[in-house]
């Protein structure tokens, strides 16, 4: 059963690490494209990337994590690299939800705009997409980073529950 846990654990944690590089591409591409067209079509596909993978990712990775940490030796609160984890993850996870709805929103705004006028564009090729992808890009790396290199250091809670271990006989 364990296995099975981390296998949903690396699979979702590494489909949402890759759903916002493609969320990046498609953001950068809205910035950048001259095209009306293909920006009006990009800003509609980053808020169906959103929808559709790294939200249900993202809560997905956040939820397999903690189950993960209290069904192994790790715990919780016990290590500072799972506790730096789990907040980096749970505010990336708050942030994502909160931006979702207007990602959306600029998508409503794009599939009403047929042919955009400069001004529409304008509003479309904001950088706030891009801007959010990039800060997450950036902290799931560094969550990865934390699950593969483990830094030593256990919180006071943890030296706490592994003094009362080694009491008991």
């Amino acid at each position: 059963m364990r296995r099975w846990a981390l296998t949903v654990r690396v699979v979702s944690s590494v489909g949402w690490l890759g759903a916002v590089v493609a969320f990046l591409v498609v953001a950068a591409t809205s910035l950048t494209s001259a095209d009306g067209g293909l920006v009006r079509a990009a800003v509609m596909l980053m808020a169906a990337i959103g929808q559709m993978a790294i939200v249900p990712l993202s809560l997905l990775a956040l939820a397999s994590g903690v189950l993960q940490a209290l069904g192994t030796s790790w715990g919780l609160f016990d290590h500072y690299w799972v506790v730096v984890k789990l907040i980096i993850t749970a505010v990336s996870v708050l942030v994502l939800l909160n931006f979702q709805p207007d990602m959306n929103a600029l998508a409503h705004l794009a599939a009403g705009w047929p042919t955009p006028t400069p001004e529409q564009l304008a509003q479309l090729r904001s950088p706030a997409p891009a801007l959010h992808a990039s800060v997450a890009l950036a902290l799931l790396v560094v969550t990865t980073a934390l699950s593969v290199m483990k830094p030593a250091g256990m919180t006071p809670y943890g030296q706490r529950r592994q003094r009362q271990a080694a009491r008991q006989p």
